[in-house]
């Protein structure tokens, strides 16, 4: 049989489009840059060894597969509380799953996919101690946060104006200065001190206050005016709990804490 010029052309231009996936293979994309934090043992943590872990790594996770990226297209880069707002501008992250809190004054700088998780703010103490029952005991008190984070500003402002706050770089200076006596607590959401209570090397160590002294809606961050790619996380959230794998990933990293969540809340952002 002849075969033209043309059709010969046709043929090995299918033959090369098919070979390399049409060009559309998620093999193909460039990896999908996520913001999570490296030092919060339940939510996010970088171990030894490189794997992370946590219930917003679980969600990032989750909703990188819904935008048809496997684990191997997944580059994790560590964001501080601080710099959640800088890293989505400057497009050094495509999202952002960190305890990072709904707020209005974020939302002028960046936009949000969920809320996916309701935290509350708790303290965190040492289990021997007794004399931090309410809020207003922390007046007396040196307690521990972390810069960038709302829960400082809550306590300095609304909650024991005349506490001592000390604010650090990152959890885990918190919780090395609480278990040496160097503070009397920690103050943060009460999803991260879960996290930290449930560790190994920490269980027996602390114990949660079970104060709800704030409500903090949980969001994916995203750059500003990206409404494409907010709709979309927000489905696969919507996926998400409604398969079961919220709930899931709930268990698997806040069990060993006994932590009494909230149910998954209405997404509320990107309407």
């Amino acid at each position: 049989m002849k075969v033209s010029k043309a059709g010969a052309v046709a043929a090995v231009t299918v033959l090369v489009l098919t070979a390399s996936g049409c060009g559309d293979d998620a093999a193909d994309k460039p990896k999908l840059s996520i913001g999570v934090k490296f030092d919060q043992p339940g939510l996010g943590l970088r171990e030894p060894g490189g794997r992370f872990s946590g219930f917003d790594v679980d969600v990032a996770r989750y909703v990188a597969k819904e935008l048809g990226y496997a684990p191997d297209r997944i580059e994790f880069k560590q964001v501080f509380s601080s710099d959640r707002e800088l890293m989505l501008q400057y497009n050094e992250v495509e999202f952002v799953v960190a305890s990072y809190s709904i707020n209005e004054k974020r939302k002028a700088q960046v936009d949000f996919a969920g809320p996916y998780f309701v935290a509350h703010q708790d303290l965190l103490l040492r289990t021997s101690e007794t004399g931090i029952n309410k809020a207003e005991d922390l007046n007396s008190k040196t307690l521990c946060s972390v810069t960038g984070s709302t829960s400082a500003e809550n306590v300095r402002t609304k909650l024991a104006p005349k506490a001592h706050v000390t604010e650090v770089g990152g959890y885990s200076e918190c919780i090395t200065a609480l278990k040496e006596s160097v503070l009397d607590a920690m103050t943060t959401d009460n999803a991260i001190l879960a996290g930290y209570a449930a560790q190994n090397v920490n269980q027996g160590k602390f114990k949660l206050a079970g104060l709800s002294l704030s409500n903090e809606k949980y969001g994916i961050g995203v750059k500003k005016g990206d409404t494409e790619l907010q709709t979309k996380i927000n489905a696969a959230l919507r996926k998400m709990v409604k398969d079961g794998s919220w709930e899931k990933f709930v268990k698997d990293n806040f069990g060993a804490a006994n932590f009494k969540h909230e149910p998954a809340p209405e997404i509320t952002e990107g309407r």
